[in-house]
């Protein structure tokens, strides 16, 4: 196997055979729902992009379902319909649509006649331009003509958005809005669990926190009444004011409660821990990087700008988000580079490129027990060229565990030793963790222990003087 890489300073994006998800959650719609459907089927798509239907219906108790079984059949060709086996609100809809959805791009869509689909190449533009990894539908951002709308409800959305920029430090005019349009990929990595109108100000905190590139359309909105079967209320309101501030003080952007993620990978997801060891390596770092195990980017979106920057993965989900992410960047290359396969090869263009391999995520850090994996970093490294790593710490006196990748510091250096390299710094790291991991390290942590953890790790750099040894950071160079 060979290594591949794709510039992103390439043509661009290819339109055809792209697919929408148009996502709608329905509950008791049977007034409006074919008309929509009907609406959402004939609206014009930029270049000829494909598109399906994932219609959600959540528990509806009039005759929501016969309509929907009834629509199904007629557009069978576009249209797949799941039903919740009961009502958990228009959050849990959402979350049941993207678990289904299997386009290239999504967008929301209620079942209801208050946005217009003749507007999906409008608010899809930035998407597939490359310039965005979401779309808000603005309905209060400026345009010709509107309709005038209900005061308090409009007073209740704008407060929202505000306390919800505060919070994020976006600069939205439209939080609460139906329409966001995303990537497909980006979307399906975030973990939702908002049941009800929540999953719009946790969508938004999360974007904000992940750093996503978030574009801004105005829309047109014809406002139902309540009487016309408008169903968000007050109550709502106060839930989503309590999940702004929720998710001001905790971050789960990367792993929720129910994930298998480990008590470590949790802790690395915290945004302070990426940045603290990204500042920690910039010194080593040449003009010429080679990130390995790249991820979804949380690591290298902090790297400093580079004469080139490579970043490396070997998951095809990843790898799409990636190469979709930096779309267009005449510095930034994407490459399938998968270590682990015994059969793995460097392209030419790789050997003796790169002043610098960094490898920051613990999903794909360096086995310093396997020679082979050590080998091929050092092939690409140029003369003098440096090796930058985290890695689990273990204590002398611990008993070896063959299947977790933590080392002594003796172990470390007698590692790179043998592959050809000289440990030039080994020093602790992250020590913080261990005042706030719990005694059974493979439980998962709480989100309070996660965003304590989150505040000190970046500002407490002397508790790794005082601490036991929980990671170290190494910078090795090539002899």
């Amino acid at each position: 196997m060979t290594t591949s890489i794709e510039s992103n300073a390439s043509a661009p994006m290819k339109r055809r055979d792209l697919l929408l998800s148009i996502l709608i959650p329905v509950y008791n719609e049977q007034a409006y729902l074919v008309r929509v459907v009907e609406s959402v089927i004939a609206a014009p798509l930029p270049d000829g992009l494909l598109r399906e239907i994932i219609l959600v219906d959540d528990a509806s108790t009039d005759r929501t379902p016969l309509v929907i079984e009834e629509i199904t059949k007629k557009y069978s060709d576009v249209i797949r319909a799941f039903r919740q086996p009961k009502n958990c609100g228009k959050g849990a809809a959402i979350r049941r649509a993207i678990q289904e959805m299997r386009g290239d791009f999504a967008i929301i869509q209620d079942a209801d006649l208050e946005y217009d689909p003749n507007e999906y190449p409008l608010i899809l533009a930035p998407l597939l331009d490359g310039r965005a990894d979401v779309v808000y539908g603005s309905r209060f951002a400026s345009r010709e003509t509107r309709k005038v709308l209900l005061y308090h409800h409009k007073l209740g959305n704008l407060f929202l958005t505000h306390l919800s920029n505060f919070t994020t430090g976006l600069d939205l005019t439209d939080m609460e809005t139906c329409y966001k349009a995303f990537r497909g990929d980006a979307l399906k990595s975030i973990p939702l669990r908002s049941n009800r109108f929540g999953i719009e100000p946790e969508i938004t905190a999360k974007i904000a926190k992940r750093g996503w590139t978030v574009y801004e359309v105005p829309i047109s909105y014809n406002g139902r009444r309540y009487s016309e079967g408008k169903k968000i209320g007050w109550k709502d309101g106060v839930s989503a004011i309590c999940i702004i501030l929720k998710y001001w003080f905790l971050d789960d952007s990367f792993f929720d409660e129910d994930s298998d993620a480990s008590s470590r990978q949790r802790f690395e997801s915290s945004r302070n821990y990426g940045k603290t060891l990204v500042k920690l390596a910039t010194p080593s770092l040449g003009s010429s990087v080679l990130e390995i195990g790249a991820g979804f980017g949380s690591f290298s979106r902090y790297i400093p700008q580079k004469e080139r920057l490579t970043l490396a993965e070997s998951d095809a989900r990843q790898l799409e988000f990636l190469r979709a992410s930096y779309d267009g960047n005449a510095v930034v290359d994407v490459a399938r580079v998968d270590l682990s396969d015994p059969e793995f090869s460097w392209d030419a263009t790789f050997l003796g490129a790169f002043d610098s391999v960094a490898c920051f995520d613990r999903l794909h850090e360096l086995p310093l027990t396997d020679a082979c994996a050590l080998q091929r970093a050092r092939e690409v490294l140029k003369p003098n060229g440096r090796l930058v790593f985290a890695v689990k710490a273990r204590k002398k006196s611990a008993k070896r565990d063959a299947s977790e990748n933590a080392f002594t510091k003796d172990e470390i250096v007698s590692a790179l030793s043998n592959a050809g390299f000289k440990a030039v710094k080994v020093q602790s790291f992250a020590a913080a963790e261990r005042l706030f991991r719990r005694s059974n390290s493979k439980t998962a942590p709480s989100q309070l222990r996660l965003k304590l953890f989150d505040m000190v790790v970046g500002r407490a750099q002397w508790l790794n003087k005082v601490l036991p040894v929980a990671h170290y950071f190494v910078v090795a160079e090539k002899e």
